[in-house]
């Protein structure tokens, strides 16, 4: 799931290149967005490029290459990109309920509230979509816990990869290096590793290929910490 503003910027981008060739300038993604300033391009083209769908070639002018499209979007990807569909490899989650024991297993059922990569809307995981269950060891400390199904692979040095499940626990207190769950500016919901810099939060990614972002402390608000994985083959 994109944002608006991502949706509209990759959008702009496919018809841009269908018609000439080559990507816009940032000048101009920000005026066909109405956006003040090219920083804010700049965060909607890492959130696209962190989410699989363009790639940014290095010393390259416009070297912005699209790599796959939403279905809203027609569906198709350049260079024949087509939706991966895996058979069996997870059973049928039950309708989503608040975390519970799970009667006999030694385990509790916890809210699978969405997915989320580099630039997920916040709104993909404020609604529970189904429910997981996970060992009662996994949980830590005191406070709510949620999962969260990850897609891309900007924390694959960190063992997290595209598809496994995240167990995270609410919290809006993290110290430096901690994997969390953060909110940027309101808007978007990221899973990085917390850095504080004096007045600043750096979100480091776990892969080199994505750069670490920096925002001030006032853009950044922590709505909880990792404490779990669940991977299925």
């Amino acid at each position: 799931m994109l944002t608006k503003k991502q949706l509209d910027l990759l959008e702009f981008i496919q018809k841009r290149v269908k018609r000439d060739g080559v990507p816009p300038s940032f000048d101009e993604m920000k005026e066909a967005l109405d956006l003040r300033s090219k920083s804010g391009i700049h965060r909607l083209i890492t959130a696209l490029e962190e989410r699989g769908f363009i790639r940014r070639l290095a010393h390259r002018a416009r070297a912005i290459e699209i790599v796959k499209l939403p279905e809203t979007l027609g569906g198709a990807a350049q260079g024949g990109f087509s939706p991966r569909v895996i058979d069996g490899d997870r059973p049928d989650m039950p309708k989503p309920r608040s975390a519970r024991e799970v009667s006999g297993a030694g385990a509790t059922e916890l809210p699978l509230m969405g997915r989320i990569a580099a630039g997920v809307p916040i709104e993909a995981i404020s609604h529970a979509s189904a429910s997981v269950a996970v060992p009662g060891q996994m949980l830590s400390g005191k406070g709510e816990h949620y999962a969260l199904e990850v897609r891309g692979d900007s924390m694959i040095e960190a063992g997290i990869n595209d598809g496994d499940v995240v167990v995270i626990r609410e919290t809006s207190v993290a110290e430096n290096g901690d994997i969390v769950v953060a909110l940027v500016e309101d808007q978007e919901a990221t899973l990085k590793r917390f850095m504080r810099r004096g007045n600043t939060i750096a979100l480091e990614a776990a892969n080199p290929a994505y750069e670490t972002r920096v925002f001030t402390e006032d853009k950044v608000k922590v709505q909880g910490k990792l404490v779990g994985l669940i991977r299925t083959y």
